[in-house]
């Protein structure tokens, strides 16, 4: 099991740029992310929770007419997700994550989403935690409360070295530990590579017991090659430079192969389409992230 470091890994984000990604969220969410953060993650229905009295302000959608009438003053409905939002990442770290062919490689562009994430959950006051997994095996970090703490685990997971290339050894995620390791009804928030692949164990119960959402990184190139070259390419899986024609139409059918398989496999797992989200890694990070929110919130606003 891989200990977490507190060194942040060169050129991915410092502790300076870790206090500006902060700003960066608070900001935001004081702006342009007004309660869609908390309409994302905290949908209507999940499960009652208990019957309070009405304040002004509250959604008289909510007001429960029956207890009201019976007691002569108003009272409303209060649901589980009113609590405190508890958010799981799930970094799934690969020698896959560490190719790129612009100025970002995947890995760098999950890791600043995480970080992202991490801080949206600490400007809420809400808990989070993190498990971390590669192939060399895992460690894991409760939720918790607090922006010092939450920082601090956001600077363990930018300061954990990627995984060795070529070593051979698969991702393996723990998924029995994962299905324990937070509250039910909390958010599991998995990054990752997704390649086409099985289910993971224990997927479906997993699924009834969090709120799930997917987030993938995408190279242009894994969106489409480049037109007509022929370009030497660092494999990260194999170790060594291999060389490829753009020109060649087998090999363009077997990128298609490839790219509709991996998405096929994102979009089985993440059938809801708010419930994932694919980051290239030649865009705004942050303009992802508040896309995502912006979308969800719309939806929950509707679903009202």
């Amino acid at each position: 099991m891989p200990k977490p470091t507190a060194a942040t890994a060169a050129g991915i984000v410092s502790p300076a740029m870790l206090r500006r990604l902060e700003w960066r969220v608070r900001h935001a969410v004081e702006t342009v992310l007004t309660g869609d953060y908390r309409s994302a993650f905290r949908g209507r229905g999940m499960e009652f929770d208990q019957v309070v009295k009405y304040e002004f302000g509250d959604d008289v959608r909510d007001i429960d007419w029956n207890v009201t009438a019976r007691l002569g003053e108003a009272y409303r409905k209060k649901f589980v997700e009113e609590r405190e939002v508890c958010l799981l990442l799930l970094f799934e770290d690969s020698p896959a994550l560490q190719f790129g062919s612009a100025e970002r490689t995947r890995r760098e562009t999950l890791l600043e989403l995480a970080a992202l994430l991490m801080l949206m959950g600490a400007v809420n006051r809400d808990r989070v935690g993190l498990l971390y997994t590669s192939p060399d095996g895992f460690w894991f970090r409760r939720p918790i409360p607090g922006r010092q703490a939450i920082l601090h685990t956001a600077s363990l997971l930018l300061g954990q070295p990627p995984p060795a290339l070529h070593s051979g050894a698969a991702t393996a995620t723990p998924w029995k530990f994962a299905l324990n390791a937070a509250p039910r009804h909390s958010v599991l928030l998995w990054l990752g590579a997704f390649a086409a692949g099985a289910e993971p164990e224990g997927w479906k119960v997993l699924r009834r017991r969090y709120q799930t959402m997917g987030f993938r990184a995408d190279d242009p190139w894994d969106c489409e090659l480049p037109v007509a070259a022929r370009l030497p390419v660092y494999d990260p899986l194999a170790g060594r430079i291999v060389h490829i024609d753009t020109a060649s139409s087998s090999q363009r059918k077997a990128h298609a192969y490839w790219v509709a398989r991996r998405e096929a496999a994102f979009v089985s797992l993440f059938t809801n389409p708010i419930d994932r989200l694919a980051v290239r890694t030649d865009e705004s990070v942050f303009d992802a992230m508040v896309g995502f929110f912006h979308r969800r919130g719309r939806l929950a606003a509707r679903a009202r």
